[in-house]
């Protein structure tokens, strides 16, 4: 067999192969020889049928089909031959071969990315420093009250944090637009879940009481029918209603799932909770910043085939997540929206398969097993959940390829320099938020 390997750009190779027409007609022969001791044809008994005349009858569909499979392990033996590692499926061109010639074809795709690693020597990242302290415990109780407010019915003017009954209607110079009615809607006055300056006119409204005013949508509003442009609401209020937050007492303890009922034991779980929160968003903040260095120092070519599968999955997960029950079609998704996620997600992959490869890093099943623990312990049956993770190979993949990045982040990490910044907890957990909300 000979083979002819030529550079056409990039990473992409083309080769020609020739195949011996000797190793085509041997197979053809064998395969027609295997036929007349199992073809039933009119006339003649089971294996008795004459060589020639099965020749006549198979030796087309025969041929196609050895030609078929030559051509596709010839491929790898090719690809062997060479030391070619070809990323994704090759594009055969084969012209007409006839009876006794030898078989000629080209192939035309990608190989992986030779991958020299740098070194990140002198790279400097920063590690955030944070403690979960009694404040910020106390925080996260106040939030876990607000998830069991209850309403009480008040006869005084509307207040931020109260809760608002009302209908409404909406115009645009007086015409309708979709969705421009409600009927005994619940707003929670300060909220922000309507458009900006609707909650405002409506403090110090009382129940009983109508109100009508404007309102500007803004102009990069989803609905474009009303982006940009001013409304005119008429808004009946048909109750006000105060919030009652539950005490932090033996019964609200219990229903957080606190058997003893103790408060002590609610504020031990929440904290153990928020610093396995913060321990893994320190994680995940460090990671980030070793492979944005991994990315910097190895700039690599990207076989496109790599990337369109890892655009297809992407687009897969998103319409998995945003499918709606209702419609039976796939959200449609232009790939562009995922190009540039496919590609960091592909380059990564290559790169930290070569960190791996250069340094020998073995999975540490111990991490493994402690990772799964982690993600169980906050279930109600933690060992169910790691025997589930255990009895599931997909599963259990996640998880060990999740391990091996942070073998390979604990390896890197030792070439690089790292500053401990101390950080609150409130602004590394909730970034951007207004520390007085």
């Amino acid at each position: 067999m000979q083979v002819s390997v030529e550079a056409t750009g990039g990473l992409e190779r083309r080769i020609t192969v020739q195949v011996p027409a000797e190793r085509i007609e041997k197979e053809i022969d064998d395969r027609l020889k295997s036929l007349t001791r199992t073809a039933r044809v009119a006339g003649f008994r089971p294996g008795k049928v004459p060589f020639k005349v099965i020749e006549r009858k198979y030796g087309a569909q025969v041929r196609q089909e050895v030609l078929g499979e030559v051509v596709q392990s010839s491929f790898y033996e090719a690809v062997a031959q060479e030391k070619l590692r070809p990323a994704g499926g090759p594009k055969i061109e084969a012209g007409k071969v006839e009876p006794g010639q030898n078989l000629e074809y080209s192939a035309t795709f990608e190989v992986y990315p030779e991958i020299h690693l740098a070194s990140l020597e002198g790279v400097s990242i920063e590690r955030p420093v944070a403690e979960v302290t009694d404040e910020d415990v106390e925080r996260v109780i106040n939030t876990l009250r607000k998830q069991r407010v209850t309403w009480n019915e008040v006869d005084r003017p509307g207040q931020n944090e109260d809760r608002l009954v009302i209908d409404f209607e909406g115009l645009i110079e007086g015409a309708p637009f979709p969705g421009n009615t409600g009927k005994q809607v619940a707003l929670v006055l300060g909220s922000g879940s309507f458009i900006p300056g609707f909650e405002e006119q409506l403090i110090g409204a009382r129940a009983g009481e109508q109100r009508t005013f404007d309102v500007q949508f803004p102009d990069d509003y989803p609905a474009k029918e009303v982006a940009g442009k001013q409304v005119r609401f008429q808004v009946n209020v048909s109750s006000v209603s105060e919030p009652q937050l539950p005490e932090v007492d033996e019964s609200f303890a219990k229903s957080f799932g606190i058997s003893d009922g103790s408060v002590q034991s609610l504020r031990d779980e929440v904290r153990q909770n928020m610093r396995r929160e913060l321990d893994q968003t320190i994680r995940n903040k460090v990671k980030q910043q070793v492979m944005d260095a991994l990315l910097e120092k190895n700039k690599i070519d990207l076989p496109s085939a790599l990337v369109e599968q890892e655009i297809d999955q992407l687009i897969a997960q998103a319409q998995e997540q945003f499918r709606d029950p209702a419609r039976r079609q796939n959200l449609s998704l232009p790939r562009s929206l995922f190009e540039e996620q496919a590609r960091r997600r592909v380059a990564l992959g290559l790169i930290i398969g070569e960190v791996i490869k250069a340094n020998e890093i073995k999975l540490d099943q111990a991490r493994v097993r402690q990772m799964v623990e982690g993600l169980a312990s906050t279930y109600e049956h933690p060992e169910e959940v790691v025997n589930w993770y255990y009895s599931n190979r997909n599963l259990l993949s996640g998880i060990e390829a999740l391990v091996l990045e942070e073998q390979v982040v604990d390896l890197l990490l030792q070439q690089m320099n790292v500053t401990d910044t101390p950080t609150e907890f409130d602004s590394l957990m909730n970034p951007g938020r207004n520390p007085q909300a």
